[in-house]
C-alpha cells in the first residue's frame, strides 16, 4: 500500500512539473519556470522517498531526502522573491 501512495505522489509531482514548465514555454513567465523546477526537485524528493521506504528499507536516505526538499523550497523561494512582473 505504501508503494502505491508514494508512487502516486511522485507521479503527481511529475505532472505538476511538466504542466508548469510547459506553461512557461508558452508564456515565458519566469515564476512558472522556478515553480516548475521546484516541482522537479519535489519529484526527485519523492523518488528518494520510494527508494528509502520501499526499495531499500535498510539504507538510511533521510539526509539525501532532506537536501532535495531544501533545494526544492529554495528554488521556489528564489522565484517568489526575485522574479518580478
Amino acid at each position: 500500500m505504501a508503494f502505491t501512495i508514494y508512487s502516486l505522489c511522485t507521479l503527481t509531482s511529475l505532472a505538476c512539473a511538466w504542466l508548469l514548465l510547459a506553461s512557461y514555454r508558452r508564456t515565458g513567465y519566469r515564476l512558472l519556470f522556478w515553480s516548475g523546477w521546484s516541482f522537479v526537485a519535489m519529484t526527485v524528493n519523492n523518488l528518494f522517498l520510494v527508494f528509502d521506504k520501499v526499495i531499500f528499507p535498510d539504507v538510511y536516505l533521510l539526509p539525501v531526502r532532506l537536501v532535495s526538499a531544501l533545494v526544492s523550497m529554495l528554488l521556489l523561494l528564489y522565484g517568489l522573491i526575485y522574479e518580478k512582473e
